[in-house]
């Protein structure tokens, strides 16, 4: 197939379905016609926003020229062009202490909840040595803080 008949073949497509489009158009149409008056599609209304009141008409400004555009963008141009002194900014005042404070910030009520598992759980492997041994209880938290420590 050469390039030639692509084209040819593509635009007898395109011709194809704008045939398509314009009977789906004119069908529409008719079945636009045919509705009863409620169900026809609404047809838009424009309508001018000028006050028909004379004391709102006093309130509206008066149309701009085109000479008072260009004027307007001579002044914006002006201003761009001056530098503009900025005051001084302490950008250490405005940056976080840390850069991690956020996550931080989210994690602490997890450490809690796992802090407060933690402290059972020791109270409970202590209880767990007073029953195995019958021994008091202070020798007992003194066992399990030597072990602690060693493990650390």
């Amino acid at each position: 197939m050469t390039d030639d008949d692509k084209i040819g073949t593509l635009t007898d497509e395109a011709l194809k379905r704008k045939e398509r489009l314009a009977a789906l158009k004119r069908k529409n149409e008719v079945s636009n016609e045919k509705l009863e008056p409620s169900k026809k599609l609404p047809t838009p209304k424009f309508r001018s926003y000028r006050p028909q009141d004379e004391s709102l008409k006093e309130k509206i400004l008066d149309d701009a020229k085109p000479g008072d555009v260009e004027s307007e963008v001579a002044e914006q141009l002006k201003a761009a062009t001056t530098k503009a002194v900025i005051e001084e900014l302490d950008i250490h005042n405005l940056a976080p202490r840390k850069p991690d404070w956020d996550l931080k910030r989210d994690v602490d009520k997890k450490l809690e909840k796992l802090e407060r598992r933690t402290q059972k759980a020791i109270a409970e492997l202590i209880r767990d040595r007073l029953k195995m041994t019958q021994e008091d209880l202070a020798s007992a938290v003194n066992v399990g803080t030597k072990t602690h420590d060693n493990g650390n």
